[in-house]
């Protein structure tokens, strides 16, 4: 089967690429590489350096594919408040020309790398896929958008489809060609920064008085291997005129000092911190339901924090 992976030059899309590959799928991507590396593109790959809203260079990029695994677009939160028209034209329209070129080439599996930032502020935890969804910033409404439109998708043409919905990925894949890992600049993302930390510029938390066990934020993270292990799981467990939702993650989180302890582990020495007052709009505990896919997919993440600590670490040096 030949599986077209849309951002397949980002972080997340390189991995599934490279784990596909493994697994003897064949493989195009489509990417702009506005935030992805071409030089992550695998020797003998199918690559179309387009954009989702050219309808031109999707169509290019789908010849021969049966199925479609689709990461591309712009994910960064901040941003997405400075610049909600961008996150609408390229991650709501531009799946739209994705789902319409598609169905021009008869193409009718879809796997789509959602959000957990489609809930919004949860009203309990651990957050199930039946959930009430009201996202708290544009990046999430621009996912729900899109889930919605896939689920229109399946009623109206028959398609099949899976949304993966997830909080944070760490971690990293070393592959034949060195290690695929995030390139963002600036970093934004906890667990890069953490490792990056200095005496001169240490990690803050923000509040340190949470109603959690040690005081301080609980969040959910996936390693990215687990990850892309489920969406493969999905790809193969798509049924026609379906779409279904599913959410990953760790299943209990990892709390802010949990992660700086292992990060400390990683590196030999304690990292050094900074409390800060707590920031607005911050929940105490954000932990996805992951029994839908435990069950429906037989998918368990086996990578804890200290493997993806490990994995970035060794990936930045």
């Amino acid at each position: 089967m030949r599986v077209l992976v849309t951002g397949g030059t980002g972080y997340i899309g390189s991995t599934a690429v490279d784990t596909l590959l493994t697994q003897g799928f064949e493989i195009s991507i489509l990417d702009d590489c506005s935030t992805g590396h071409a030089d992550s593109v695998p020797a003998g790959v199918s690559f179309t350096q387009g954009s989702l809203l050219n309808p031109v260079d999707i169509a290019n990029a789908l010849t021969g594919c049966e199925a479609v695994m689709h990461f591309a677009g712009k994910s960064l939160v901040g941003e997405s408040v400075q610049k909600p028209d961008l996150y609408h034209s390229v991650n709501v329209d531009g799946t739209r020309n994705l789902l319409d070129q598609m169905h021009n080439a008869g193409i009718a599996q879809l796997v789509f790398s959602s959000s957990a930032a489609t809930y919004g502020e949860p009203l309990e935890t651990p957050i199930k896929e039946n959930a009430p969804t009201k996202p708290t910033n544009p990046y999430g409404a621009t996912k729900l958008a899109i889930d919605q439109m896939i689920s229109a998708e399946a009623a109206s043409r028959g398609i099949a489809a899976a949304s993966l919905r997830y909080f944070n990925v760490a971690g990293a894949l070393k592959s034949a060609r060195g290690w695929l890992a995030e390139r963002h600049n600036p970093e934004t993302h906890l667990i890069p920064n953490v490792l990056r930390s200095t005496p001169e510029n240490p990690v803050k938390i923000f509040g340190t008085d949470w109603p959690t066990p040690d005081g301080t934020c609980i969040r959910d993270y996936v390693h990215v291997i687990d990850l892309i292990d489920a969406h493969i799981k999905a790809l193969h467990a798509l049924k026609p005129g379906n779409h279904d939702i599913y959410n990953l993650g760790s299943g209990d989180g990892y709390s802010v000092k949990e992660v700086i302890a292992a990060a400390s582990t990683a590196v030999g020495f304690e990292i050094p911190t900074t409390a800060a007052p707590r920031r607005d709009g911050d929940p105490a505990v954000l932990i996805a339901d992951i029994n839908k896919a435990k069950r429906a997919l037989d998918w368990i993440p086996t990578r804890g924090i200290e493997l993806m600590v490990a994995d970035t670490l060794a990936s930045l040096k």
